[in-house]
């Protein structure tokens, strides 16, 4: 995943929290925010409650892997925020997991 397309500043995290409801999905909440065409851009957030900083940049990394795999539209913004139960699935469920939910929400170009 290339770094324009990572949203780091906690001013657009809040801004896009704030702003925008919730899509909740099995182990995941995503916040979308729609703007005009230009780039497309992924925050993640693992709380402290998932493990310790090893494990939760291990889940990070796994995340970052399941988005790059994909082609997107680019005119969003996207938070996606990681619940405890993800320590239950595997890399195969998480990726199916997280794909059903970004395929509803539109944000996957068609092939």
């Amino acid at each position: 995943m290339k770094k324009i397309n990572i949203v780091k500043d906690n001013r657009d995290f809040n801004r896009i929290i704030k702003n925008n409801r919730p899509f909740k999905y099995k182990d995941y909440i995503i916040y979308i925010d729609k703007k005009e065409p230009s780039i497309y851009r992924f925050g993640f957030s693992v709380g402290k409650k998932i493990g310790n900083a090893v494990l939760r940049n291990r889940i990070k990394r796994q995340i970052k892997e399941i988005v790059s795999q994909n082609n997107y539209k680019n005119d969003f913004d996207c938070i996606i925020i990681v619940g405890k139960g993800i320590l239950n699935h595997n890399f195969k469920e998480m990726s199916d997991n997280l794909n059903f939910a970004l395929e509803k929400l539109n944000l996957v170009k068609e092939h």
